[in-house]
């Protein structure tokens, strides 16, 4: 009797052990799986800039006025294995990658990193753009609400300019369903810069 029962137990063990396999199975399948890749060629600002400027805050017709800072990326797709005979190089329709999102997060050299504080707080956007050969998106770099909020806000009073990276994140998938990310970074420094006249 004791024999069954510890057969029962490790049968027991077995299957929920199975069962676990299986199911964290069709995550690692997804995870890095995709059959092709983005290669971020670029990240600047809307301009073109490699360096953004971020003015905290312009007067117009005098009155404070707050407008967000766009930020470009351009990409390559890339293959992990070589497309179908007579055309290795040649991506399918399976292999294009869909841009569906994009994170912005803040940082600065000197480890000073509290959001609110001494960066600006992190966010996320959407973007739609499909990459089958090479492409770009454009996407808000900084949020215009972001000037009326600390640290940028006090920046409008300050004789200190604030130097930051900001680290940007593309999330997609590829035509199957495997998601794929990418991720650059860029300059900021954000101040009152003296308006145009």
């Amino acid at each position: 009797m004791t024999k069954a029962v510890w057969g029962a137990r490790i049968r027991l063990l077995g299957a929920l052990a199975c069962a676990v396999l299986a199911s964290s199975c069709g995550d690692m399948t997804r995870e890095g799986t995709a059959s092709s890749y983005l290669i971020l060629t670029s990240l600047t600002t809307g301009s073109g800039e490699a360096v953004l400027l971020s003015d905290v805050v312009q007067v117009v017709d005098d009155v404070p006025t707050f407008f967000n800072d766009p930020g470009q990326a351009s990409f390559q797709l890339a293959l992990k294995d070589p497309g179908p005979p007579g055309s290795p190089n040649m991506p399918t329709v399976n292999n294009a990658i869909t841009l569906t999102q994009y994170h912005v997060e803040y940082i600065r050299s000197d480890g000073h990193n509290i959001q609110g504080v001494d960066v600006p707080y992190a966010f996320d956007g959407a973007v739609t753009s499909t990459i089958a050969g090479s492409g770009s998106v454009g996407f808000s770099l900084v949020r215009h609400q972001a000037k009326q909020e600390a640290p940028l806000k006090a920046l409008a009073f300050s004789n200190q300019p604030l130097t930051t990276i900001a680290r940007v994140t593309f999330y997609g998938h590829d035509q199957t369903g495997r998601e794929v990310s990418v991720t650059g970074n860029i300059e900021i420094t954000f101040w009152n810069f003296a308006d145009p006249k």
